[in-house]
C-alpha cells in the first residue's frame, strides 16, 4: 500500500500599512520655524518644538485644514470633536521626550482607498482597502550615526532636530493587503491622493512619506491572525513590495521549522536584501498616553467641512473612472495619465482645445514623457501648452506637415514653446502634398537607383521602404508619407 504525501500547508499575508505624511505647511504644526528641507543642522528650531519650560504650542490651522481634507479624500468619517494626547517615549532625538499625537478620539476614522493592479496584458484588478484612522502628528528629530549608516557599530551620534514638530499626518490601514504588489500598489495611491489635493508632496528620499508595514501570515482557512512583526526603513515602494515579499517567506519558513514568530520591530537592509531584527515591540500601554494638557480640543463645524469639502479636486481613481467610461482608454493609459495631477489637466486642456484624444494620449505618453524624463523636469516646466500641442496635432492631421517634421520641432517647441504654425512656416516645413510634384521626384529617385529597382522588381519588394527613404531625403523630410507610398505604389508596377 502506498502512503500519501502531507497536504502542504498554504498560508495567506495579512498586511497593513502606517504611513506618516509629511504635511506641505511653510511652518511647523505648533510653532513658527520653517519646514524647508535642507537647511543646515538645528537652524529650524525654536523653544516650543524643542520643549523648553514655559513655552505653549498653538496649533497651525493650516494643518488642521489639510488633515481633514486627506480624511475627506480617504472616505473618512471626520470626527466634530477630537483632541490631542501626549505620547511618551524616550529617544535622543525626541527632545521633550514625549510626542504631542492624538490616540483615542483621532481628527478621521472608517475611511478607504481603491487600488488598481494592471498586469502585463493591460487588465486591470480593482481592490479597496480599507482606512481605520488618520490621525494628526508632530515629528521627532533625526539621529545621524558616525562611523556607521545605523546605530549598530557607530562610534558616535550626532542629533538634528530640524523636523521636530514637522506636521505629520499618521494614516493606517486595515488588514486588508495580502501581498507586497498590493502593499506598494496602496501606498502609491496614497501619495497620489496627497498629491492631488496639495496637502503633501510625498517624496520619499526626504522623508516626506514614510512607511511602516504591520505582517502576519496564517494557514489559509484560519479566522485568528499570526503575530505581527513590523518592518520600518523602507525608502521606496519597490523596496515596500520586497520587504513584504521575504518577509512572507522568512515567517512561513519559521514556522514550519517550528519556531516561533515574536511580535517584534525589523529593519529592511537595501544592501542584503532581507529584513534583520531591531527591536521586541512596544504596546500602546508602554507609551503611557495622556490628553495633552497645554492644547484644547479640536472642533470641526458642519460649515467648515462643507469648504473644504467643496475645495477637493477630482481624485485620482475618480479620474480613472471617468477616462476608461468617457473616452475609452485602456487601464494602463489611464493609470499613466492619471499618475500626475498637473499631467492629467495638461492632457485635457490638449483635448479641451481641440485635439484627438487617442493623438493627445500618444503625445503626451510618449515624445513629451521622454522628454521629461531626459531633461528631468516636469510637465509644468515645458513652454509647449495644451493650445500649442493641439495646434501641432492639427497640422498633422490636416496634412500640413508629417509625424516625422512634428518630432523633429517638438524640442524646439517644448523649450521656446510659441505658435507650431508660425514656426513650420518660418522654417518652410510645410509637407509637400502635390501629386504632380511627388511624382517627378519619385521618377527621379527611380532612375538614380537602377539596381534597387531591378532588385525589387526580382522579388525584393521591401526596398519600396529604401524608395520611400530616398524620397525623403529629396525633399528634407517634407513628402506626404501616405502620398508618397500610395504614388510610388502607383510607379512602381508600371516600370
Amino acid at each position: 500500500m502506498t502512503a500519501t504525501a502531507p497536504v502542504k500547508t498554504k498560508y495567506e499575508a495579512i498586511i497593513g500599512l502606517e504611513t506618516h505624511c509629511q504635511l506641505s505647511t511653510e511652518t511647523k504644526i505648533f510653532s513658527n520655524s520653517s519646514t524647508k528641507f535642507g537647511a543646515d543642522p538645528n537652524l529650524n528650531i525654536d523653544p516650543i518644538c524643542m520643549g523648553l519650560p514655559g513655552v505653549l504650542p498653538v496649533l497651525n490651522e493650516k494643518v488642521l485644514e489639510y488633515a481633514v481634507k486627506a480624511g475627506l479624500a480617504l472616505n473618512c468619517e471626520i470626527a466634530s470633536y477630537s483632541k490631542f494626547d501626549r505620547k511618551q517615549y524616550f529617544y535622543p532625538d525626541l527632545p521633550k521626550n514625549y510626542q504631542i499625537s492624538q490616540y483615542d478620539l483621532p481628527i478621521a476614522t472608517k475611511g478607504y482607498l481603491e487600488i488598481e493592479i494592471v498586469d502585463e496584458d493591460g487588465s486591470s484588478t480593482r481592490k479597496t482597502i480599507g482606512i481605520t484612522r488618520l490621525h494628526i502628528e508632530e515629528d521627532a528629530g533625526k539621529l545621524v550615526h558616525g562611523g556607521s549608516d545605523r546605530l549598530s557599530g557607530s562610534t558616535y551620534s550626532m542629533v538634528d532636530y530640524n523636523r521636530a514638530g514637522i506636521p505629520l499626518a499618521e494614516i493606517v490601514s486595515e488588514p486588508d493587503i495580502r501581498s507586497g504588489q498590493e502593499a506598494a500598489e496602496y501606498a502609491q495611491e496614497l501619495r497620489r491622493i496627497m498629491r492631488y489635493l496639495g496637502v503633501s508632496d510625498g517624496n520619499m528620499q526626504e522623508g516626506s512619506l514614510r512607511c511602516d508595514v504591520n505582517i502576519s501570515v496564517r494557514p489559509v482557512g484560519q479566522k485568528e491572525f499570526g503575530t505581527k512583526v513590523e518592518i520600518k526603513n523602507m525608502n521606496s515602494f519597490s523596496a515596500i513590495q520586497r520587504a513584504i515579499d521575504y518577509e512572507i517567506e522568512r515567517q512561513i519558513a519559521a514556522i514550519e521549522a517550528g519556531e516561533k514568530i515574536i511580535q517584534e520591530t525589523r529593519l529592511w537592509e537595501e544592501g542584503s536584501q532581507r529584513t534583520i531584527s531591531m527591536r521586541t515591540k512596544e504596546g500602546s500601554s508602554d507609551y503611557r498616553y495622556f490628553p495633552e494638557p497645554d492644547l484644547p480640543p479640536i472642533e470641526v463645524s458642519v460649515e467648515q467641512l462643507t469648504t473644504w469639502k467643496s475645495q477637493l479636486p477630482e481624485l485620482p481613481a475618480a479620474k480613472r473612472h471617468r477616462y476608461e467610461s468617457e473616452l475609452g482608454l485602456s487601464p494602463y493609459d489611464t493609470r499613466i495619465l492619471t499618475d500626475d495631477r498637473p499631467v492629467s489637466e495638461y492632457f485635457e486642456d490638449t483635448i479641451t482645445a481641440g485635439a484627438t484624444i487617442k493623438q493627445a494620449v500618444n503625445w503626451i505618453m510618449g515624445d513629451i514623457t521622454a522628454y521629461l524624463k531626459n531633461e528631468k523636469c516636469s510637465i509644468t516646466e515645458i513652454a509647449l501648452k495644451p493650445e500649442g500641442l493641439a495646434e501641432l496635432i492639427a497640422l498633422i492631421e490636416a496634412g500640413t506637415i508629417s509625424g516625422k517634421i512634428a518630432k523633429d520641432i517638438l524640442p524646439e517647441l517644448l523649450a521656446n514653446g510659441g505658435s507650431p504654425k508660425a514656426l513650420v512656416e518660418s522654417k518652410g516645413l510645410i509637407q509637400l502634398s502635390d501629386p504632380k510634384a511627388l511624382a517627378e521626384i519619385i521618377d527621379q529617385v527611380l532612375a538614380e537607383n537602377p539596381k534597387e529597382l531591378e532588385q525589387y522588381h526580382a522579388g525584393k519588394t521591401k526596398l519600396q521602404g529604401f524608395f520611400v527613404g530616398q524620397i525623403m531625403k529629396k525633399t528634407s523630410g517634407k513628402a506626404d508619407p501616405k502620398l508618397t507610398n500610395q504614388l510610388l505604389g502607383e510607379k512602381l508596377k508600371k516600370s
